[in-house]
């Protein structure tokens, strides 16, 4: 969880409800995921 804080959108959670917040932690997680191939 800790590179996920490098994403500022998922340390400070600018998103109101929970569904998108989801949402964006699902797409930095593959963000971070493709990087490391």
């Amino acid at each position: 969880f800790s590179r996920l804080k490098q994403f500022r959108r998922v340390a400070t959670r600018y998103d109101k409800l929970d569904r998108h917040f989801l949402a964006f932690i699902h797409l930095a997680a593959t963000v971070l995921w493709l990087r490391d191939c």
